[in-house]
């Protein structure tokens, strides 16, 4: 048996926690209380204990670290990271979590770390260099994610507290894909799309102009047809062949 099975590989759950305040895209991120990287800023996460599933460890260090319910998010796993140094302290295999919620509330710190806060996204992205480990790769992957699925899935609710208008559901796409879409064309889009919204049958008066129309999240996942950003094109579900390539 070489020296690399002795050692063994750890494995850990990674989270990254987007949620929408005072209108720009957050991240939960912590500060390490212990060594390596103490002091930085991280997103939250831990070891897999004996009996978990990795589902299990993810909520669990969701509520240790942070505070915060994992009950009232939407959770999924991301990727697994595998480069051998990507952990000072061994060969460390960690697999990332995506997860979302509607304007969460300021976390509480837990046993790991010295504070837990929200902070832009805009501003991780522009320092990369902030955060430990290879904590920026997954970010940047987990924000594509994210991105991806508000053009494939329904998703887009889980930032929304209930009942929202479609101009709520509006400024979420626009904030997590950083885009300024037409409200008109927006709005006939989401609301002929299958079961992606339904009606409450009441409306909200508070906003300038006319009422508008409470909805709720409907039962569908996957979003049909696709709502696309600007200049892509929907994937397909099926592989084409080798024919099918060649055709126009």
């Amino acid at each position: 048996m070489s020296r690399e099975h002795q050692r063994g590989v750890d494995v850990t759950v990674d989270l990254v926690i987007l949620t929408i305040r005072d209108g720009e895209l957050n991240v939960l991120l912590v500060e390490r209380g212990n060594e390596p990287y103490r002091g930085r800023q991280a997103l939250p996460g831990g070891y897999l204990r004996p009996g978990e599933t990795l589902e299990h460890a993810a909520r669990r260090e969701l509520e240790e670290e942070t505070g915060l319910d994992a009950e009232r998010l939407h959770l999924e796993q991301l990727r697994a990271y595998s480069e051998p140094d990507r952990d000072p302290r061994g060969r460390v295999i960690t697999v990332a979590f995506l997860a979302l919620g509607p304007d969460l509330p300021i976390p509480k710190a837990g046993t790991d770390a010295s504070d837990a806060i929200w902070v832009p996204v805009s501003s991780i992205v522009t320092e990369p260099g902030s955060l430990a480990f290879d904590h920026p790769t997954i970010l940047r992957d987990a924000l594509e994610q994210a991105r991806s699925q508000l053009e494939y899935t329904t998703v887009a609710t889980a930032f929304c507290p209930e009942p929202f208008t479609v101009s709520d559901l509006r400024k979420v796409y626009e904030t997590v894909w950083g885009l300024t879409l037409d409200p008109s064309n927006f709005r006939r889009k989401v609301t002929r799309a299958d079961r992606f919204l339904e009606a409450t049958g009441e409306r909200r008066s508070a906003e300038p102009g006319r009422p508008a129309t409470l909805y709720r999240r409907g039962p569908a996942r996957l979003l049909h047809p696709p709502l696309l950003r600007e200049g892509r094109t929907a994937r397909t579900q099926t592989t084409p062949s080798p024919s099918a390539k060649k055709s126009d």
